[in-house]
């Protein structure tokens, strides 16, 4: 069967161009479209889809009210379309709160240059979002909570991977990368260390240069460690924590004691700006040894080849699970690689990393 789609947005030219690319795809079917937030709410009880692709401004009621009215009556998960300008990253963070999964630019030559790319992109976004709900796979964990509907996970059930032992020596920064579903995941976790955290973080979230500004700015408000948008000299320190700014690439450089931030243009060739590899790989660079790598929900493999650069220097890597993942991607690339010591859902790693530090 395939995952069925509502979708959302009041330009008549917009929910048609979404619906030629869905459709494009065998494994979609757009069951219905409405034209502003009533409306989604209508046809959502109604025709009860797998996804709802949503815009977030509309008349009558915009989405994130519709949203929230979705979420208490018909939890479904909702992938919002935003404009990457700033009003648009805080809108899409608040959706992102009330209850949203994910979200996507809405000119699709944000997503790629190449049509044919963006489409690709487009469904396999909703599909992974959808297709978990319509056929949950079991846990990794048999203790983990079971995700909700509007925290669906990825589709296809994963091997059970092997954990691998750590050498539990000490920890002197705390890495963290995610993708889809990370915002959220961020916050759970963030929200959790003391303001005496003892070592310093990185946060590598895939995320647009004008998003990340905000973002930081917002899990600095709700945390009790510090928490700032990293800039080129930046010096690491206990218990703050600095998130790779969206479009470029984050790296450590250590001189001593000391440890500073470099940030740099991305290669035309890099997929991911930032690329949780490349930050993670000059992690075990300046911390030998001495890096709890965390992978976070998200779709892919990014962070898989750092994390295995980490491991082989003797740090220590976390995954979160499948239960509790929007897209259950880059910690099952972790997993599946051998390269993890624990595996945890998503309402334990905050205490979990605090104690282990």
């Amino acid at each position: 069967m395939p995952v069925r789609v509502l979708v959302v947005d009041d330009s008549g030219f917009f929910r048609r161009r979404v619906t030629e690319m869905l459709e494009s795809d065998p494994r979609l079917e757009v069951v219905g479209a409405a034209v502003d937030g009533q409306d989604a709410i209508d046809k959502t009880l109604s025709l009860k889809p797998d996804v709802i692709t949503m815009d977030i401004e509309m008349p009558v009621m915009d989405g994130i009210t519709a949203l929230k009215r979705i979420m208490s009556r018909q939890p479904t998960p909702t992938l919002m379309f935003s404009s990457l300008t700033t009003d648009g990253a805080q809108a899409t963070l608040d959706a992102l709160d009330a209850g949203a999964v994910d979200y996507l630019p809405k000119r699709f030559e944000d997503i790629s240059r190449d049509r044919d790319e963006a489409k690709k992109m487009l469904c396999e976004r909703v599909y992974s979002v959808g297709n978990k709900r319509k056929a949950p796979s079991p846990s990794l964990r048999p203790s983990a909570r079971p995700a909700t509907a509007a925290r669906a996970t990825a589709a296809a059930p994963a091997a059970r991977p092997t954990l691998v032992p750590s050498q539990r020596g000490p920890v002197k920064l705390v890495a963290i990368g995610t993708s889809t579903g990370g915002p959220v995941a961020l916050q759970e976790v963030l929200t959790q260390l003391p303001a005496s955290f003892p070592v310093p973080l990185i946060l590598i979230q895939h995320m647009p240069g004008s998003f990340t500004g905000a973002f930081a700015q917002r899990l600095d408000q709700q945390c009790a460690i510090s928490v700032k948008e990293a800039q080129d000299g930046d010096v690491l320190e206990a218990g703050k924590a600095l998130l790779a700014p969206g479009g470029k690439q984050m790296m450590l450089e250590a001189r001593g004691p000391v440890v500073r931030v470099r940030v740099q243009e991305s290669a035309p060739e890099q997929n991911y700006k930032p690329c949780v590899d490349i930050s993670f790989t000059s992690a075990a660079k300046a911390f030998p040894g001495k890096v709890l790598g965390v992978i976070l929900t998200g779709m892919g493999a990014d962070g898989r080849e750092g994390a295995r650069t980490l491991k082989q220097g003797g740090s220590e890597i976390w995954a979160q699970d499948e239960a509790s993942s929007v897209i259950y991607g880059m910690p099952a690339a972790v997993a599946e690689a051998g390269l993890v010591s624990q595996i945890l859902p998503l309402s334990e790693i905050g205490a979990a990393i605090t104690k282990r530090v």
